[in-house]
This record gives C-alpha cells, structure tokens and sequence, in this order.
C-alpha cells in the first residue's frame, strides 16, 4: 500500500472517533492529483466551502475552552480542506493537530490511538511539504515544526523514543542556537531512553546533555540582556529539568573514565577537548588531573584567552602562582567584556596573595572600568590596604592610617554593589577597631574629620577617624 493511500485510511479513522460505526462503514478515500499551482484545488467552491465551515465550527469548540460537542463537526469539511486543498491555509493544520490531539487524548482503545497518532505525525509532515517557510518572513520552519512533531510523539508514544530522537536531532541541528526549550527536553530524554535501552553508547548521554545545555543557557543569557525575566524563568527551567534528567549520569568517577578514554584515544582533538574541559567545570570536576591535561593540551594546540583563564584558575589550585599569572594575563585579552573582567579580578587577587600589591590594584581597577558596578574588586584593593598597614608605617599611628584608606574600600564596595554588604560590613566593624586612638590622634597634632595622605605604595587621601 503506498504512503497516499495507507495515509487517506488514517484520517479516515477520524470518522470512527466521532461515530458508533464500524471500520466497515469507511471506504478508502482514493489519492487525489492535488493541483500544485490553485490555492484552492481543483475545486475552489468546494474548498472554499469547507474551509469555512471547519473554520466557523473550530472556532465555536475553541471559544467553549474546547469542551463542547460540535468538534465532531469540525472533522468532515477539515478532513476536505486536509485532502483536496492542502495549500489553502497554514492554519489547516495548526487546527488540525489540535483536533487529532484532543482525539487521542480521549482515546482508549491502544489501536485506534496509535493510528491517531500515525495521523497526527501526517498532519506535520504535510504541513512541513506545503508550508515550510514562514508566511511574513520567509524564513523557513521546518526545524520548528519538526520540534514539535518530536515533542508530540514523545509525549504520545513513549515507546518510538528512536523515531522521536531523529525527529529532534534534525530540528536541533537545522535551528542550532535558536532551538526551542522543550525540544532540547524531549531530545535528550530520548538519547537517555536509547542510551539505557542498549541502542547507543553511554557517551551518547554525556554529549547530548553538552549540546543542549548549551543552547539552554545562550537563550537564557540572551533573554536576561533583554531583560525579558519571564522568558529568564522559562529557560532556568528548561535548564533544571535537563539537569535532572542528567544527574544520574553526571559523578565525576563516570565522566572520568568515559573521557580519559576519549582523550587517550584522541588527545589533539580540539573539539573533544573542549567537551571535556566544558563537562567537567559544569559538573565541578576540575580536581581530577584530566582537567589539567585537557586545558593544558587544548590551550596548546588552539591558544585563547578562555582557556588560558581555565589555566590559570587550575595553577591558583595547584598552588603555582606564577603560572597563574602568566594564564591570566592572557586571560585578560579576552574580547567577552564578561571573561575579561573575571580574569582581572582573579589576577588582582593572585598577585594580592604574593604582595605584589601595586600591580595587584592596577587589575582591580581594570576589573572596575568592565563592570562599576561589581564591589568584589574594592574589597580585593581595601584588603591589600590592610595587610600592608604594619609595613606603611611604625608606631601607635602610623602604623594604623593605612587601616583608614581599607575601611573607605570597603565602604565604596557595598555603596556600588548591595549583594557584598555583609562582606563589607564585617570588614569595616573588624578595620575600624585599629584606627588610631583619639589620644593618639591629638597626641600627633591631628584632628578628626581632616584629610590625610596615606603615603607608602598607597599613596591615596583618606579622613581621620578615631578607633571606636
């Protein structure tokens, strides 16, 4: 039986759904020659009749919230308009898969739902063959639509999981960046299902959660920049879900073995070593030593600002600090703003744990000009500030100013950023506790409220405050 015709018997079954009839009441539909040019078909008044009809009868179902009985109308002349005029409206079968679905939720019988859900994967794909490109901009929607016929026949028939998973691959893979959350769901529960049913190796999971978490959290940065927060909350979701789905399979032990074989087996593969780098951060796997072989490989063989930062936050665990700053340095260039000013904080804080205090504070400042609103790089400079008092100055005050030019780091970081306050706070109740003395003060011919210059590396204008 050919694909026309096997597909005409299955929409005929529509019929049985609405009816007390038996199969033997329905013949065959024969295969019509569709004509390519007419919008309407061959029989324009016809299609033109129908598709009023089915119109006037959806509507009044959709305006009942898709409750009342008359959606048994809908199914002749939508049936009509489906068969003899497949070029009349999008809407035919936007319409019709909600029909289909509403059947086959109200179905029992295991038959007839799986030749409604047969029917339901037609009405997808006939709509991919006469409308494949969107109306208003011409950009085409097959991957789209292919997401959503994914999404239904996972949903409604859990046991296709292979047809589901190549449905949703093709989508994935025609849309890319721009795939639609539940798409990325559905795909990688149907790598899990094929995974664990024997049908693809295990690294199949840990790929598949790669490739979708990525689109995940592109979409979800990109709609934070627009400050669009409910697409925000719906992507941080979409995020959580695929999380959960994977955590079974995220222990470190697992991710281990299944790369180092990877990576043994492969170790100049760039694309690979990416994967491995990516996973193992996310799944806060970086103390194994095939992260540290991986990033030191990868940045080897394909240099870059984003993997020198990998780099050198490995070297600051490894306790090798020089090399750190050498990473970091290069970290700096990174043309991602965001990148950019991480690696600057992480390098102003490095060089603050050798005491090379001067540069240390120059990346603080550098870190601030990328984002003046972060108060993470004040602390950083009010820090270094404090632990160089003792070394800026001798005796019962001067050994203390430089304590006068931490606390107003300490101040400006929770003035420009709220979320460090507590942060701050601690730290300006510990500092302020060793200004000097009013005794001291007087006794050195200073008064409260004047300027001072803290001189040392420092070199920065302060107000004199007396310890409290």
């Amino acid at each position: 039986m050919n694909t026309v015709k096997k597909g005409f018997i299955i929409i005929g079954l529509l019929f049985l759904f609405g009816t007390q009839q038996s199969f033997a009441f329905f013949e065959t539909p024969k295969p019509q020659v569709i004509d390519t040019i007419s919008k309407y078909g061959a029989d324009s008044v016809s299609c033109i009749t129908n598709l009023s009809l089915y119109r006037e009868y959806f509507k009044q179902w959709r305006d009942s919230g898709y409750k009342s009985g008359n959606v048994k109308e809908i199914i002749t002349p939508w049936r009509q308009v489906f068969i003899h005029c497949p070029r009349a409206m999008e809407s035919t079968y936007v319409d019709g898969a909600t029909i289909i679905r509403y059947f086959i939720d109200q179905e029992k019988d295991a038959a007839k739902k799986g030749a409604l859900i047969d029917t339901l994967m037609m009405v997808y794909d006939q709509r991919i063959k006469y409308f494949p490109t969107q109306s208003r901009t011409g950009v085409s929607q097959i991957g789209t639509i292919l997401g959503r016929k994914g999404a239904d026949l996972y949903n409604y028939a859990p046991d296709r999981y292979a047809e589901t998973h190549d449905i949703l691959l093709r989508s994935i893979e025609m849309e890319g960046l721009g795939s639609d959350g539940t798409t990325l769901i559905f795909y990688f529960r149907s790598v899990i299902k094929m995974a664990t049913n024997g049908d693809v190796d295990s690294t199949a999971i840990i790929d598949a959660y790669d490739r979708v978490i990525e689109i995940a959290e592109h979409n979800m940065r990109n709609f934070n920049e627009m400050g669009d927060t409910k697409k925000v909350e719906v992507y941080r979701n979409i995020i959580g879900s695929i999380e959960s789905n994977f955590e079974p399979f995220a222990n470190c032990e697992d991710l281990v073995n299944i790369y180092n074989a990877k990576f043994k087996a492969n170790p100049d593969d760039i694309d690979l070593l990416r994967k491995i780098t990516s996973i193992l951060d996310k799944k806060a796997c970086t103390n194994d030593p095939l992260y540290l072989k991986a990033s030191v490989r990868l940045h080897e063989l394909q240099p870059s600002p984003e993997s020198a930062y990998l780099l050198g936050r490995l070297m600051i665990n490894e306790e090798k600090y020089s090399q750190a700053i050498t990473y970091l340095e290069e970290a700096t260039k990174s043309e991602n703003p965001t990148r950019a000013h991480g690696s600057y904080k992480l390098l102003a804080q490095v060089l603050t744990h050798v005491k090379n205090y001067s540069r240390a504070r120059q990346m603080a400042y550098k870190a601030i000009e990328l984002d003046p609103m972060d108060g993470s790089p004040y602390i950083t400079i009010g820090d270094m500030y404090a632990a160089s008092a003792k070394d800026c100055g001798s005796g019962d005050f001067y050994s203390r100013v430089a304590y006068w030019a931490a606390v107003d780091k300490y101040q400006k970081a929770r003035q420009v950023d709220s979320s460090i306050a507590d942060i701050a706070n601690k730290r300006i109740a510990t500092y302020s506790q060793h200004f000097p003395s009013t005794e001291s003060i007087f006794f050195h011919t200073y008064h409260e409220g004047d300027t001072y210059t803290v001189e040392c590396w420092i070199n920065e204008k302060t107000t004199i405050r007396a310890a409290k």
